[in-house]
């Protein structure tokens, strides 16, 4: 002990005990690093798509009952929970991990990489943890051995949620958060406080980015079809033209945002992603499809929105006389810091690396479906080495994205210490 911290002791008992915590978990984290890389690298070579994780789930399972520690399986189809039990009463802390990866063919010629070939929306397509899932998980794996070697110190619990189906389930099926949390894994016991983190999205490498209150937005998605009435391209006056009608609803709805929402309040975007219809170049069709994604941060402002994209297309179409109808898919809420936890847990966050601010991101995440339900913080990792500018180098659900392996053990830090400080009260 140095003579600082004996000074310290003499005075505060209190702040010694938990310096001397905060040095034990950053030892372990140092000491479990192999382990975590190690695992980064299996779930990297060995990536499954949204509610197909089966050999993901079966692979975490038996990490973790190696360390002692019992999961419940099958929950949401693949996801997994557990429990570490504290030696001493107190609070229930979440933290919480993606496991599924992308619909991507993998370019990064890591001697790890993966080969994987799955079937997507009918198609024979390349898997990849482009996303970097594969280092949540092994983040999380990471915490759960640190904070399980110090669990008779700990006053209260920690539940470990491995979630699958982040990046949304297949068409048909359900999955995700608000499976696992239909399903029951909070209805028992809920956390007090739940805490994510993910790679990427800018962040220097090694650095955290977060702020308090809404951190990604909503993402709903919309499909349009307009009804016209067919005919021959020479003549269009003996149809009704839905692409002409497409066309001017696209437009239409470019002024919700810009025109017809208060800017001010919060950020908000309504893209066109795809647009069908037609066969030929001499035939004007019957029907056309527009589908999009709504990205938004306020509750009151996407419900207005919601409103005034079917308005919009509706009238539209009407007066070209043609018919519209909307499709209106709810995707997940805004992710929202809980701005008191965001304060508590902020000492804790620069005490590990650096911490920067960072505007809300129109991105989406649901880790929300936890946030709404329990006070939550999620904030964003660094993936590249120091010095690499975040700005060019591969993002996330690029063919390219890659996890220098080092910031893993920041993550593993930043995890544990966020649970024993919440834990200790600080």
């Amino acid at each position: 002990m140095n003579k600082w911290i004996l000074a310290m002791a003499l005075l505060a008992p209190g702040f010694v005990q938990a310096q001397l915590i905060q040095e034990r978990l950053d030892g372990l984290a140092a000491e479990v690093q192999p382990k975590v890389v190690e695992w980064r690298r299996w779930f990297h070579e060995n990536p499954e798509l949204s509610n197909r994780e089966f050999n993901t789930s079966a692979r975490i399972a038996g990490i973790l009952r190696g360390m002692g520690i019992e999961p419940k399986t099958g929950i949401a189809h693949t996801g997994l929970v557990a429990v570490i039990e504290g030696g001493k009463p107190g609070p229930l802390v979440a933290l919480r991990t993606d496991m599924d990866a992308l619909p991507v063919t993998e370019q990064t010629g890591l001697p790890f990489a993966s080969s994987a070939r799955a079937e997507y929306n009918g198609q024979e397509v390349g898997v990849m943890h482009a996303c970097g899932h594969d280092a949540h998980m092994s983040m999380l794996l990471g915490a759960a051995w640190v904070l399980n070697s110090v669990k008779d110190d700990l006053p209260g619990s920690v539940m470990l949620i491995f979630q699958p189906a982040e990046e949304g389930p297949p068409a048909g099926e359900e999955g995700g958060a608000s499976l696992m949390l239909d399903e029951g894994i909070w209805d028992d016991r809920k956390p007090d406080a739940v805490f994510g983190i993910h790679v990427g999205i800018g962040v220097p490498g090694g650095e955290v980015a977060v702020r308090p209150g809404p951190l990604m937005a909503a993402a709903d998605r919309f499909q349009i079809t307009v009804k016209g009435r067919q005919t021959h391209g020479a003549r269009p006056w003996d149809g009704v033209d839905p692409i002409v009608v497409a066309a001017q609803i696209v437009l239409g709805l470019q002024t919700i945002e810009s025109r017809q929402v208060d800017v001010t309040k919060a950020p908000s975007i309504v893209s066109v992603g795809r647009i069908t219809g037609g066969v030929r170049n001499n035939v004007i069709p019957d029907q056309v499809e527009l589908e999009g994604t709504i990205r938004s941060f306020d509750q009151a402002m996407r419900e207005e929105i919601h409103h005034r994209i079917e308005r919009t297309a509706m009238n539209i179409a009407e007066s070209a006389g043609a018919e519209a109808e909307l499709e209106l898919g709810l995707g997940t809420p805004p992710v929202i810091n809980d701005p008191a936890l965001y304060q508590r847990m902020l000492p804790t966050l620069e005490r590990i690396t650096r911490v920067h601010d960072i505007t809300p991101q129109t991105v989406a995440e649901d880790f929300s479906e936890y946030a709404n339900r329990a006070p939550g913080l999620f904030l964003f990792l660094g993936n590249n080495a120091p010095g690499v500018d975040p700005t060019t180098a591969p993002a996330n659900h690029s063919p390219l994205f890659d996890t220098y392996e080092p910031n893993l053990e920041v993550g593993v830090r930043i995890f544990s210490n966020l649970v024993a400080d919440y834990l200790q009260g600080r």
